[in-house]
């Protein structure tokens, strides 16, 4: 059956081949940008696609409230790294807006008109992030964590009223998003303010996260099957093993 899905942060990236994949298969994609730039080449690239300019963290998400949505695929992220001993507060601040608080406003809005008609599903961007921290990755991390729990409490708090929510955990796929996150803290931190061990430490976790990144096209497919499918597991991590590293990592 085909489904009314809205995607946020659509524009490139996991959100822009999902919203593709979905409107091939039939259903009528609302995809989301940032600004009225990204929704303007979205419209010009993807006339299939109904595309809207909302940012998250601002009022634009009202007009959420008033579209008719079954599935709600919370996609739009920031990124930043950085030790957790320096990054700039207003740096965390600004990826908490977005991740965490701007997500959970686009989402109550959009539980308005499935709490109404008792149906709909929310699947919520998380991370191997989510679960998992490692130096300089932490900022992510943070806003990945809160994601989980508020995830895991929607998921059981919405159920009785006929409204699943699930949430998505990639590991590191080649979409750009990792290789500007890992650069990220190098435009306020300098080598000259560590030595040259935690330097060094700094710079391979963050070339562990950019090496050997694997292709979004499974990451959108996944977006896919959650949009269609009857039922959903809690998380789901992509690639699968992906829930066997988290656990082995969590047991060391």
């Amino acid at each position: 059956m085909a489904k009314t899905v809205m995607i946020t942060g659509a524009g490139s990236g996991f959100g822009r081949l999902a919203g593709l994949a979905l409107a091939a298969r039939g259903h009528q994609v609302i995809a989301t940008t940032e600004t009225d730039e990204q929704a303007d080449s979205l419209r010009a690239e993807a006339p299939q696609l109904t595309v809207e300019r909302v940012d998250i963290t601002s009022d634009d998400v009202v007009k959420v409230a008033a579209w008719d949505i079954d599935v709600l695929i919370n996609n739009a992220g920031a990124g930043q790294t950085g030790p957790m001993a320096d990054v700039p507060i207003e740096r965390v601040r600004r990826l908490f807006d977005v991740n965490v608080f701007g997500t959970l406003a686009v989402t109550q809005h959009a539980l308005k008109g499935m709490v109404a008609k008792g149906r709909g599903r929310v699947i919520i961007m998380s991370s191997i992030a989510g679960v998992l921290s490692a130096p300089t990755f932490g900022p992510y991390a943070m806003t990945k964590h809160a994601l989980e729990a508020m995830g895991k409490a929607m998921r059981g708090e919405l159920a009785p009223l006929g409204i699943d929510v699930t949430l998505l955990n990639p590991g590191p796929y080649q979409t750009g998003f990792n290789d500007r996150m890992a650069d990220s803290m190098w435009e306020w931190f300098g080598d000259a303010s560590i030595n040259a061990s935690a330097s060094d430490l700094f710079r391979s976790v963050g070339e562990m996260v950019t090496s050997g990144q694997m292709d979004p096209a499974e990451v959108a497919q996944r977006m896919v099957e959650l949009t269609e499918a009857e039922t959903t597991t809690e998380n789901n991590f992509v690639p699968p093993e992906m829930r066997a590293l988290a656990a082995a990592a969590m047991e060391a």
